[in-house]
């Protein structure tokens, strides 16, 4: 942002904040990111596959969807660089890249469902 002064002074000292706010570009990848998991089953096959490695049928059984609904998710994470996939013979396997990215969304996901749902929390616990 050019070095010009505000039209209201509050006392705030927030030039050096402007000087090194990204672009609109940048918080746009932002918000495509955080439309990829606007969908809470999208964020439930995302956060399975940042535990495991699964195929569409069982990523299916797993969230209780049928196989086109899950691959239109998988296609989703997929472009947006948060899963890759591997085939073997006829079967795909999917799992969560292996990106910064990735992997603080996952943390993200985890730390929202504890917030949202201390419940998951106190499960997890009762279970060791």
């Amino acid at each position: 942002m050019p070095n010009t002064p505000l039209p209201h002074d509050h006392g705030q000292a927030i030039e050096h904040q402007l000087d090194h706010m990204p672009s609109v570009s940048e918080f746009q990848t932002v918000a495509d990111i955080f439309k990829q998991l606007g969908d809470g089953s999208r964020i439930r096959i995302f956060w399975l596959l940042c535990h495991c490695e699964e195929c569409v049928i069982n990523l299916s059984s797993m969230v209780d969807m049928s196989s086109p609904a899950v691959s239109h998710h998988l296609k989703q994470l997929k472009s947006g660089g948060l899963i890759v996939s591997r085939r073997d013979g006829k079967e795909v396997y999917y799992k969560a890249a292996d990106t910064d990215r990735a992997q603080l969304l996952h943390k993200v996901i985890e730390q929202l469902v504890e917030i949202a749902c201390p419940s998951a929390q106190q499960s997890s616990t009762d279970n060791l």
